[in-house]
């Protein structure tokens, strides 16, 4: 393997005591060596923080744990902050330039992870330009809190559709897992600070590449995904629409309204309030349509998104 630039692996923990052991053991078993893992607690109260520390002092060249401010930031805004820690801290971090990796506390990396997805993510500046905000991301596997398999494909298991990956169409559904991306230090100084009104870092991170830069997939699990009753999201299975019989009244009632979309109406109109000068007519458009979705009639809500799905 060619010699890589030095990486910096961002990782949030609350209340991970149960799991976290075998996620910092994945990344440190890594292929790619050159790593510095950079940590910020969010205001555990079981044994995270000792965890913690006892990894700081055995690794201490491949840690760096982030004085604790006792707030609890969530997973968005402790990622944000750590994003932020790693741009104005490179020179302290040993980082030549700010290559990012996400790590969540609970998963498993299979040990090609960083090298795989890095390398992509370098292909990607070499081919295109360094200047250009990029994100490389890949599939997972979903397993259970003993490690056992429930999908051998979370794309799968989630029913996403992974071609649907211009900027309008991801914001309406995220197709990048935080836990599995990898980005370099233009995406990141283009999408902070991140809005209030977003969903999450890495959906946020998704369409800010998406608008301007490059966001690549690897149709490969690289991630071992657990699932279990914490998780911050966690990973739903997919299932079909089911037909609906009956007048026209039945199926406008057989729509109920999703809650969901709610947050992506509100998000729609946040990406459009921070980037809309720098988009085009269509993408202007189909943001303005989607800033609808919080239509309380499930019926009207289904068609439109069904309309902004064809931009």
């Amino acid at each position: 393997m060619a010699s890589l630039p030095r990486l910096a692996i961002l990782l949030s923990t609350y209340n991970g005591e149960e799991f976290l052991d075998e996620q910092l053991d994945s990344i440190l078993d890594q292929s790619v060596k050159d790593i510095v893992i950079v940590v910020r607690d969010d205001g555990s109260s079981d044994e995270t923080t000792a965890v913690l520390a006892r990894y700081e002092k055995k690794y201490s060249e491949k840690f760096c744990l982030l004085p604790s401010d006792n707030q609890n930031l969530g997973a968005k805004g402790s990622f944000a902050c750590l994003m932020r820690y790693v741009l104005e801290n490179k020179q302290a971090l040993g980082l030549d330039r700010a290559y990012m990796m996400f790590a969540d506390q609970d998963d498993i990396w299979v040990p090609q992870k960083a090298e795989y997805e890095f390398q992509r993510l370098l292909q990607i500046e070499r081919r295109e330009s360094s200047l250009i905000p990029a994100l490389v991301h890949s599939d997972l596997e979903v397993i259970d809190r003993h490690g056992k398999c429930i999908a051998e494909s979370f794309i799968a298991y989630q029913g996403l559709k992974i071609d649907r990956g211009d900027l309008v169409n991801l914001a309406l559904s995220n197709l990048v897992t935080g836990c599995t991306a990898v980005i370099n230090e233009e995406l990141a100084n283009k999408a902070l600070p991140i809005p209030n009104d977003a969903i999450m870092h890495d959906w946020w991170l998704a369409v800010t590449a998406a608008a301007f830069g490059a966001r690549e997939y690897i149709d490969q699990p690289l991630v071992r995904y657990r699932q279990h009753d914490a998780n911050a999201i966690g990973a739903q299975q997919f299932k079909p629409a089911l037909t609906v019989a009956g007048g026209l009244w039945a199926k406008i009632k057989a729509y109920e309204v999703n809650p969901h979309l709610s947050d992506v109406a509100v998000q729609a109109r946040a990406i459009r309030a921070t980037y809309g000068g720098a988009l085009n007519t269509r993408q202007r458009t189909g943001l303005l349509l989607a800033g609808f979705l919080g239509l309380r009639l499930g019926l009207l809500q289904n068609l439109l998104f069904r309309l902004v799905r064809s931009f």
